[in-house]
């Protein structure tokens, strides 16, 4: 590569970092204009952690075979984090992986550069040697591009990097100077879209999906809100106070379990979780009309209730404490937006409605069933079909008692 190609390559990094080209367009067009400028790659990988709830970083590759994804996203990789996380065996194993790679190696020695021709002798150091040797390479090179202190957020340090080739020789002198030249370039463009992903990731991570997209989309004014027509989903578990008082050192993994059930059909079902307290579920649906709405709710409730049922059968195997899901299910309009001090805002959803959804998730545990759903829920569209009614029932700070109704469990 001459000075021209460098100076090209490094303006294309420039525009890709500021244009938010994806981290997988952006590896793959480096390494094509680095081939096409001499520079003979035959496999790449970049390696770049993040702030993520589930996955600890993200790897990206390039020049592998088509059966090989160019993205994956790896596990928690330190002792008390696998174990937090529940020790999954492929994320074990890709551990242990990492602590046998150069990367550890040079996290441990403090070196930015790493050089070793495959051969015979080489390949056993590190694992990921003796398979580019199988694979044809004869060279490869890492690079670890450190950001400062003040660049560093939580795990994401650096921009982890490996080259290998297939010639004979190997790479010239040149061309890895070349590679230590362009490298930072890289790494300020994956970063810089890194970061952008990871901000969506965590807004709607700790916000939820439609809070994290309108506080991204600008919506940061304090007292502006809209009025959306939403079903309102208020659940609970069943028994949780006695589980917290007689095995305190559940709470969390329970908590996290079904809190993966009734999430998860929530979010299948294209509902938003607004809030989790406690063991509760607080969540909208929205849709052009309401009876798409309350159809993908009631979905969303079925789908829940077959989850528990499954996490159950689970941990009764594993000897764990289980519960159920009590679930109240009403739909009007509601005030979503900036709501709170100038110091603290949050992005709740707001209103008579949601109180008395509220209300009616309570009179679960009085009327003795999993779910109860409002009667504005029931004579919307044709679902009332679907819905057997339990009574009428004086709502606490509603002016009229209400009927209530439940899932029919002969209806189809």
């Amino acid at each position: 590569m001459n000075d021209a190609s460098l100076a090209a390559l490094s303006a294309w990094l420039t525009q890709a970092g500021l244009a938010g080209t994806s981290e997988i367009d952006i590896v793959s067009g480096f390494c094509d204009r680095c081939v096409a400028s001499g520079l003979p790659l035959a496999r790449a990988l970049v390696l770049i952690d993040t702030l993520h709830p589930v996955h600890e970083g993200r790897v990206l590759r390039w020049g592998y075979a088509p059966t090989e994804s160019p993205l994956m996203d790896y596990g928690r990789t330190s002792p008390d984090a696998l174990a937090a996380s529940g020790s999954n065996p492929e994320d074990v194993q890709a551990a242990e992986r990492w602590r046998r790679s150069p990367f550890y190696k040079m996290l441990q020695t403090g070196d930015s550069y790493l050089r070793r021709r495959l051969n015979a002798a080489a390949k056993d150091e590190f694992a990921v040697l003796s398979d580019l040797l199988a694979a044809g390479m004869t060279d490869y090179v890492a690079i670890i591009s450190r950001f400062a202190p003040e660049g560093v957020i939580g795990e994401m340090d650096g921009v982890y990097s490996s080259w290998a080739t297939s010639v004979p020789n190997g790479f010239s002198n040149d061309q890895i100077a070349a590679l230590q030249h362009i490298t930072p370039f890289l790494a300020l463009a994956i970063k810089s879209v890194s970061l952008a992903r990871m901000t969506g990731t965590l807004m709607e991570t700790y916000l939820g999906r439609g809070a994290g997209r309108r506080v991204l989309g600008g919506r940061i004014v304090r007292g502006i809100a809209e009025r959306i027509d939403a079903v309102i989903w208020f659940s609970d578990l069943r028994g949780f106070t006695r589980i917290t008082d007689t095995a305190p050192e559940q709470v969390i993994p329970l908590l996290n379990d079904y809190f993966d059930a009734i999430v998860s059909a929530i979010h299948g079902h294209g509902g938003d979780v607004v809030q989790l307290v406690g063991d509760g579920a607080f969540a909208i649906f929205t849709a052009e009309d309401r009876a798409r709405g309350c159809g993908a709710a009631l979905s969303a409730a079925i789908a829940a209730r077959e989850g528990i049922v499954e996490l159950n059968r689970r941990r009764v195997a594993d000897g764990k404490p289980t519960t159920d899901m009590y679930l109240g299910l009403h739909v009007g309009e509601v005030f979503y937006g900036n709501v709170g001090s100038r110091e603290r805002l949050a992005f709740p959803v707001v209103g008579p409605a949601v109180n008395e959804a509220s209300r009616i998730a309570a009179m679960c545990r009085s009327v003795d069933q999993p779910v109860l759903i409002s009667s504005a829920f029931a004579d919307v569209g044709d679902i009332k079909r679907r819905l057997v009614s339990v009574g009428r029932y004086a709502l606490r700070g509603v002016a009229r008692p209400q009927e209530l109704f439940t899932l029919d469990p002969t209806a189809n």
